[in-house]
């Protein structure tokens, strides 16, 4: 149960372009001090959401409030949030520390104050002494690294965080990942994060909202996410998820409601193995082996209809074992509680 504030509040918001309904009667409560992912494909809404709370798109209809005071028609510059974005949008011809100190500078800050706070953000984010450089003299990372500082100098009560990792490579984006959560700790403020990429919401949030066609699906803790998906839009986008539904899941469940089993609660038994009264089984034979290092991928054709994909660790198989497989009859098995029966949306 959650015993925090409530940092923005947004009631019924739609944003609509002439047909288009990029979003549509949106309902969300993001709490104090908490990350928060907004997830989605492209298109999804969630870049428009993040946009209609800085303030720089205005709603078709309904309401956001930040931290308990509605901001319908005040500016962005007003609003107690900033914003960093993708491509940073640090001034080429200022030195870091003075990106970093251009807010206050703009608020008349005295230049000692400024200097000193300048340089509280360079040490916050693991750059001491790189004041004097120019954005061109630094990594992607550290740019990144200069953007957050700068949009965490004045305080704000909300950082809203557009996709900022999108540029970098995939170690270094993975490195930047811990670094934010961190520094989100540190500051104590809430961040409210725009990603595509689920694996990034899922290292990051405390709490993740997913989109799709302009609305929320579901929201909830990325364990929440993964392991009781709602529909199947978040059964699937959420991780990789077996989507069974009509003929073939009758014959499994005995009902033909739609339903999900992730890939990895799948055991791979021999043909004719007995069934505990707390387990689904489908039998099958092995169509596909992939070897993935960690991991092998087994794709099953069911007897039944369709397909089943299957994940286990490479515990003790040995490479020539498993190209062996294929062809094999086998009889797959997992238990009911890892089966998630969704709604049709």
């Amino acid at each position: 149960m959650n015993t925090r504030g409530t940092a923005v509040r947004l009631t019924r918001l739609s944003r609509h372009f002439g047909e288009v309904k990029a979003l549509d009667a949106v309902d969300l409560e993001i709490y104090d001090g908490e990350f928060f992912s907004m997830l989605g494909p492209s298109g999804s809404g969630k870049t428009t959401c993040l946009r209609l709370i800085a303030g720089f798109e205005q709603p078709t209809s309904g309401e956001i409030a930040l931290n308990g005071v509605q901001v319908a028609g005040v500016p962005p510059y007003e609003r107690d949030v900033n914003t960093v974005f993708q491509d940073y949008a640090l001034f080429p011809h200022m030195t870091v520390a003075d990106n970093i100190g251009y807010g206050l500078m703009v608020k008349k800050v005295p230049k000692p104050e400024r200097q000193k706070r300048v340089d509280e953000m360079l040490e916050m984010v693991r750059l001491p002494g790189f004041g004097g450089r120019k954005p061109s003299q630094l990594s992607g990372g550290q740019r990144q690294r200069v953007a957050l500082a700068r949009a965490l100098i004045n305080h704000p009560k909300v950082l809203l965080l557009d996709e900022p990792l999108g540029a970098l490579d995939l170690k270094l984006r993975q490195e930047m990942q811990v670094e934010l959560k961190a520094i989100q700790h540190r500051v104590g403020i809430t961040f409210i994060f725009v990603t595509h990429d689920q694996e990034e919401a899922m290292t990051m949030s405390d709490r993740i909202a997913v989109f799709n066609h302009g609305r929320i699906e579901q929201v909830g803790t990325p364990a929440e996410l993964y392991e009781r998906p709602r529909t199947r839009f978040v059964a699937g986008f959420v991780g990789t998820s077996n989507l069974l539904d009509g003929d073939i899941a009758k014959r499994i469940t005995g009902s033909d409601a739609p339903i999900s089993v992730r890939p990895e609660r799948i055991r791979l038994c021999d043909s004719g193995t007995p069934i505990p009264p707390d387990s689904y089984s489908a039998d099958g034979t092995i169509e596909d082996v992939v070897y993935l290092g960690m991991t092998t991928r087994y794709t099953i054709s069911l007897d039944s209809g369709g397909t089943i994909t299957v994940t286990e660790q490479n515990l003790e198989q040995h490479v020539h074992d498993l190209h062996a497989a294929v062809g094999r009859r086998i009889t797959l098995m997992w238990a009911k509680v890892f089966t998630r029966t969704l709604e049709e949306v």
